[in-house]
């Protein structure tokens, strides 16, 4: 099934009203340039910004690429018609994820749908079908209407308290509505997929799931400057199955998808906007199979800035990074079978897309199978040295 990238949906609704900026593959230097995508086209910032966390870090990141000149590698359209890892051409350029040398992390049970799905996977033991027995026990017992409870609130202890008593405390329970967040690592640098590529599940997941989430773009003085949108692929039978596994249920090749720019913060768009940002998803399958869901951030529990400073709070992060605010969808769906749930299967076309923030949309297949990642942070270097863009620095 061919991805269809569309301009008109990679693009904002208000168009290049906002300030764009992403990265390019340039297959004529062999390397990744920062770009700002406008009007007239889609222009190389490199020069003056040889990597993204270079453009995040300057004091206002919007007005210093509004600023920038630079080279033009040709329209959206034209780079967009070759982002389809199936359909590219070798000798021209194609999206990539718009981060660099930020560190990818995220936030986990952020909302109440999600934290009640995150129980059953728990109490199912990964199993999915087990998932509609449980889910009916526990949300009769808990409800889902947790939304209006402040995680971390005297309000939020109590319930706490209850649960324990009932013996249904859960370590999703603690993060949900208790005082500390859940961030965890989602990705190595410079690993993240960008619209267009292959996203990768693990052969040996029987239960997976996309996860269309807002990603912050934040800076190394914790200053929240853009956002993106995301694909934090799960494997919820690994979850499932022990906390102890999320890094081998969150961490695989291709199983991080960014994108398709960042919107950086500036009079048409800022963090307010990000917490009403409706983010839509849509999965088709190759057998004709179609689920949409929605991921509604007015419904976040936490604030996004509470995150981030919880992020920041006993960390550096010299280069930035990229932050997962987690999301409101969780699939209940049946796709084979009644009871079954929701898993992937190859070739599904995942489409996530928002007002404010474009579309991100990539094909599911294994990651064993997915291109393998390759260009790391010696590479990167590398290449920039070649190109003689490390003489101002980083």
């Amino acid at each position: 099934m061919a991805l269809n990238l569309d301009a008109r949906r990679f693009l904002p609704d208000d168009g290049y009203a906002g300030t764009l900026v992403a990265r390019v593959w340039r297959p004529d230097v062999q390397g990744p340039s920062v770009v700002a995508l406008r009007e007239h086209g889609v222009f190389d910032l490199s020069a003056g910004f040889p990597t993204m966390s270079t453009l995040l870090e300057q004091p206002d990141p919007a007005r210093a690429a509004r600023g920038a000149t630079g080279e033009r590698l040709g329209s959206v359209e034209e780079i967009l018609a070759h982002s389809e890892e199936a359909l590219r051409d070798p000798r021209k350029p194609f999206f990539l994820a718009p981060c660099d040398l930020q560190v990818v992390k995220a936030a986990g049970v952020t909302f109440a749908s999600s934290l009640v799905e995150r129980l059953i996977e728990e109490q199912a033991d990964g199993d999915p079908a087990k998932a509609q027995e449980v889910r009916a026990s526990v949300v009769a017992r808990i409800g889902t209407d947790l939304s209006k409870l402040k995680p971390g609130s005297p309000e939020a202890m109590a319930l706490k308290k209850l649960l324990q008593e009932q013996g249904l405390w859960s370590q999703y329970l603690e993060v949900g509505i208790g005082p500390d967040a859940e961030v965890f690592s989602k990705a190595p640098v410079l690993s993240s997929v960008g619209t267009g590529a292959d996203i990768g599940v693990r052969s040996d997941s029987s239960w997976n799931n996309p996860e269309p989430e807002v990603v912050l773009a934040v800076n190394s003085r914790g200053a929240i400057v853009g956002a993106a949108l995301g694909n934090d692929v799960n494997l919820r039978d690994l979850e499932g199955r022990s906390a102890l596994l999320l890094s081998k249920a969150k961490d695989n090749n291709a199983s991080c998808a960014i994108g398709p720019f960042i919107r950086l913060f500036d009079a048409s768009f800022g963090l307010a906007d990000v917490r009403r940002e409706k983010v839509d998803l849509r999965v088709d399958g190759l057998e004709g199979f179609v689920m949409e869901g929605l991921n509604s951030m007015e419904f976040i529990s936490r604030e996004p800035q509470d995150i981030v400073d919880q992020a920041t709070a006993a960390h550096q992060y010299p280069d930035g990074f990229m932050l997962f605010l987690g999301t409101l969808f969780a699939p209940t769906q049946d796709r084979d079978a009644p009871g079954a749930g929701f898993t992937h299967k190859l070739g599904d076309v995942v489409s996530i897309r928002s007002a404010r923030l474009g579309e991100l949309r990539n094909r599911v297949t294994h990651s064993e199978k997915a291109a393998p990642w390759t260009f790391g942070l010696r590479a990167f270097m590398t290449n920039l040295a070649q190109r003689g863009l490390l003489a101002k620095g980083l």
